[in-house]
């Protein structure tokens, strides 16, 4: 491995998806996406995964974002068995949020399903999230953004607790403020819906925290959620090749979270105070580590009490950011 951009396949990457396909074939009704950096050794679990399903309208696209790992050998070689459209886009490496944007840009699904690089799926989970997904009255469908079902780990243990109901139509904001939701989730979304909230791209820190995308999305779209387990969440080995892995750009990228809970959901501030809490810790601890002083953290909060919460937490989140920035350094 030379650290270099891996080469480009015999022929070039395409500007635009190299398809299995002719154009003139109907869209299918899933885009399932994955995004990759050095995951040669883990996305033979996606590919297997995908080549299971009982359902067959998907097409896979991978958004692959500067691998050194021999990667696109690999999926050439997929591509040349697989019995389902595989399309791959290469850039250089940046970051997981600009990878997924350019795969729903991408993408010919009316669902867009994002399936991780090192995990999988069982063989009945696009038959199950589409069944669920047509369990929504038709009309009633346009005001719904997708299906979030339970994943399980390794030794097939449910990750998080059950949703409070066998089918729940909520948002991401109850189910989160609410039922205090914290386990690890998977579903889709309608990919008109993804291209209406593009993640937020920190060219630096090349992180972003998904729930920004997926609480504005939760003021406008409703989500099934389901209490069945369809994916199969690989807990992370530690290997230092994840695309959001934590670094010291990583604070920034947190930042518009938190700021987002204390400026614009103060609705749920009766409901779960102890995440107003805890966001204003991480705010505060945030932005000491990138040298924002106190009084320019006030100029960024809107509420009153707010600005008093990040006070009293100012000297713990100085610490906090004290530490942050000698572990950097």
């Amino acid at each position: 491995m030379t650290g270099q951009p891996e080469a480009v396949p015999a022929g070039g990457w395409p500007s635009g998806a190299r398809t299995a396909y002719a154009e003139d074939v109907a869209p299918p009704t899933f885009t399932v996406f994955t995004a990759t950096y050095n995951r040669a050794h883990t996305l033979g679990r996606v590919y297997h995964s995908l080549q299971a399903q009982t359902l067959r309208d998907f097409e896979w696209l991978i958004v692959d974002d500067g691998s050194t790992d021999g990667t696109a050998a690999l999926v050439a070689g997929w591509r040349a068995q697989a019995e389902f459209p595989i399309r791959i886009l290469y850039q250089p490496n940046a970051g997981k949020a600009a990878a997924f944007n350019r795969g729903v840009q991408e993408a010919r699904g009316e669902l867009f399903l994002n399936l991780d690089s090192d995990d999988a799926c069982i063989h009945t989970a696009l038959e199950r999230l589409l069944h669920h997904w047509e369990a929504i009255p038709a009309p009633q469908r346009e005001s719904f953004t997708g299906v979030t079902s339970l994943c399980v780990d390794q030794r097939g243990l449910i990750q998080g607790p059950l949703f409070p109901h066998t089918i729940l139509d909520s948002d991401s904001l109850e189910v989160a403020f609410r039922y205090r939701d914290e386990g690890e989730r998977w579903g889709f979304h309608r990919t008109e819906v993804l291209r209406a909230f593009p993640f937020p791209v920190d060219r630096e820190s090349r992180f972003v925290s998904e729930s920004v995308v997926w609480f504005a999305i939760a003021r406008h779209y409703k989500t099934r959620f389901v209490n069945e387990p369809l994916r199969l969440y690989f807990r992370p080995d530690g290997a230092g090749d994840h695309l959001s892995e934590l670094s010291p750009g990583a604070a920034r990228g947190r930042l518009p979270y938190h700021l987002m809970v204390l400026n614009e959901l103060l609705e749920w501030l009766p409901v779960a105070p102890q995440e107003f809490l805890r966001s204003a810790l991480a705010y505060s601890r945030y932005s000491f580590c990138l040298g924002t002083g106190l009084r320019q953290q006030l100029g960024q909060i809107q509420a009153r009490s707010m600005k008093v919460l990040i006070v009293l937490v100012s000297p713990v989140g100085w610490l906090y950011g004290r530490r942050d920035r000698r572990r950097f350094s």
